[in-house]
């Protein structure tokens, strides 16, 4: 889904793949990640070209969370699709094409950030409910753990999507907590939270000319009808004002 902010219009393509990862690139392409496949496409054209297949071992996996590092470096993580514990990993494709796994035995690949120096990365595997944060080499995209960031409480949901803010703080969508929580990875402190009428908060992102607005997504996926009923904007994208601006994503330079 592509939406215009000014002429308010939507556009859509679809494809037989599912599709987990948008990254802006060049002109109108964008970079996808299509099940196991890192593609780039066509907006207008709607060419696409194969770039990369991942996990040929593993055909019961799927791609799902990724971005772009401020070298042009493509960062997307996998997961089983029965969420098999430890089947999945981090992987970092390189300007080159290189394929590199940079963190092995995780189940659910979701979050990803750096912070504005390039120092520090955080990630997310979803069901260990923390975010972790890594020493970053921006020159050679080498990752050495160095703590638990944040530790989420099951009560308030488990981590699924990150975006990072200019003043380093992480808001993370909580899968079965309706909302976007903004925390603290220098001590761990939850600091607000956007409610959100919906369980299953799934991702976010800083949008707008001035990177002011939170686009949430949430999953409607696996709710019952009667879930649906009381939540009946499940599945449904929010925009949110905030008071503090993101840092932008980076693009595919390439």
């Amino acid at each position: 889904y592509e939406y215009n902010w000014t002429s308010q219009e939507v556009n859509t393509w679809s494809f037989d793949h599912r599709v987990t990862m948008v990254i802006q690139a060049q002109g109108n392409e964008v970079i996808l990640s299509l099940d196991r496949s890192i593609v780039r496409f066509d907006l207008e054209s709607e060419q696409l070209q194969w770039l990369v297949h991942l996990e040929k071992e593993s055909p019961n996996n799927r791609c799902n969370d990724g971005a772009c590092d401020s070298q042009g470096r493509i960062w997307v993580g996998t997961m089983a699709l029965d969420i098999a514990e430890g089947a999945a990993s981090l992987f970092c494709i390189d300007k080159d094409g290189t394929v590199s796994k940079k963190i092995p035995d995780v189940t659910i690949s979701n979050g990803l950030a750096w912070t504005a120096d390039d120092r520090t990365f955080y990630y997310i595997d979803t069901p260990t409910q923390k975010v972790k944060a890594y020493n970053f080499d921006k020159e050679t995209g080498e990752i050495t753990l160095n703590r638990t960031a944040v530790k989420i409480p099951e009560e308030t949901g488990s981590p699924d999507g990150m975006a990072i803010d200019e003043e380093g703080m992480l808001w993370i969508a909580h899968y079965g907590g309706s909302g976007v929580y903004r925390w603290n990875p220098q001590n761990g402190e939850l600091l607000e939270k956007i409610e959100v009428p919906a369980p299953h908060v799934t991702s976010c992102t800083f949008v707008g000319e001035n990177l002011d607005k939170l686009m949430i997504t949430t999953a409607r996926e696996n709710m019952s009808e009667e879930e649906l009923q009381k939540y009946p904007q499940s599945g449904d994208i929010f925009l949110s004002d905030v008071k503090v601006k993101g840092l932008p994503a980076y693009k595919y330079p390439f």
